[in-house]
């Protein structure tokens, strides 16, 4: 399996960029690079590096100016997956970042942020994204962009039917978390992750988790992963470094697990 370049884009919180906000974005970076990214680059605004780069030593660090910044570094082909949403920011500026990142056609996890900010107007958004995108919404961000096909859910629709729907309708890889996570691409194929019983992680309910999830998948398509390969195996592998380490686990436990995990395989 090749290694290649990827570029973490997170924690664009432009119009409301308040310190202290960075941890999302450097939880999905450090999840990239612990599965195999290669080098892994975390952007986010000027006045936010010198707080990014404090905790941060193998991540690279990229101070942008908005979404010119964005669009001036992917000039560089070598830049091969992204990852927006983890504390992006719901400002005006997340749509155009979303916008420019797409525009580029590289692999692609949204999440969060990148999500809720087209609540209002989801086809805006499911216009913009391609094949090698995926979407990675809990139920919450999920109800948001798909309102009618959550209902159907709350009325004991299956939930594989449902996403498998959604992605049809975005036209790109969702994955939906939960205990039962599910995930679909365009052409109708689906993988569901089964956490009950012996797969029972309860303790992945902690704050951060799902960065570090979407920063797995974004590392997993930086290495030549499809999209829908990508988004099952690192629902598989963030379970696993949760049942490793037990009860009393941190979203900053997660990636460190890993190395054990892939040791196993």
């Amino acid at each position: 399996m090749r290694i290649s370049t990827s570029m973490i884009m997170g924690m664009f919180s432009w119009s409301a960029a308040r310190r202290g906000q960075g941890g999302a974005a450097r939880l999905a970076a450090r999840g990239a690079l612990r599965v195999g990214a290669g080098l892994v680059t975390l952007g986010c605004p000027l006045r936010a590096v010198t707080e990014n780069a404090v905790q941060l030593t193998a991540i690279m660090i990229k101070g942008l100016d908005g979404t010119a910044g964005l669009a001036e570094v992917l000039e560089d082909t070598r830049i091969n997956a992204l990852c927006l949403g983890p504390g992006l920011g719901l400002g005006p500026a997340t749509g155009e970042l979303v916008k420019t990142a797409l525009q580029a056609q590289r692999a692609t996890v949204l999440d969060a942020d990148a999500l809720s900010r087209f609540q209002r107007k989801p086809d805006s958004l499911f216009d913009m994204v391609h094949g090698a995108v995926v979407l990675t919404p809990h139920g919450g961000e999920f109800a948001k962009l798909f309102p009618d096909l959550s209902s159907q859910l709350r009325e004991g629709r299956s939930k594989t039917d449902v996403v498998r729907q959604a992605a049809v309708r975005a036209g790109c890889t969702v994955l939906l978390k939960g205990s039962d996570t599910v995930i679909a691409d365009s052409t109708g194929q689906c993988f569901v992750h089964n956490g009950d019983g012996h797969r029972d992680a309860p303790w992945l309910a902690t704050a951060g988790a799902g960065d570090v999830l979407s920063g797995i998948i974004c590392g997993l398509l930086a290495r030549g992963l499809p999209p829908l390969q990508a988004a099952s195996t690192a629902a598989w592998l963030h379970a696993e470094a949760a049942l490793r380490f037990g009860p009393g686990l941190i979203a900053e436990d997660i990636p460190e697990q890993l190395p054990a995990v892939l040791a196993t395989l």
